[in-house]
């Protein structure tokens, strides 16, 4: 359903309807009628299977690489965090010391 061009939408408006609050559920309809067919367990297994043959295992180049930018995060993230915890200390103490 397209935009009309000059006419102002709002959540929850539709033309010709009953306002929907903002964020309201929608109905959900199921259809009793068609139940679903049950997988055997062979048929089972080899659906697992299938998807097993799909995986993509990276290569130990990409894994070394990938571990090694991890690493680097980790030392970042640990500085940032140490820095801003000293300047937080210090300002601390500063405030601490101009109250006595």
């Amino acid at each position: 359903m397209a935009k009309s061009p000059g006419k102002p939408t709002r959540p929850g408006f539709r033309p010709g309807k009953a306002p929907v609050a903002a964020g309201a559920p929608a109905t959900v309809t199921i259809d009793s009628a068609a139940p679903k067919k049950k997988t055997s367990l062979p048929q089972f297994a080899s659906q697992v299977r299938a998807e097993a043959r799909k995986i993509v295992w990276p290569s130990r180049k990409e894994t070394w690489i990938t571990s090694v930018m991890v690493f680097i995060m980790v030392l970042v993230a640990t500085l940032f965090f140490w820095i801003v915890d000293s300047g937080l200390t210090f300002l601390s103490q500063v405030i601490l010391a101009i109250g006595q």
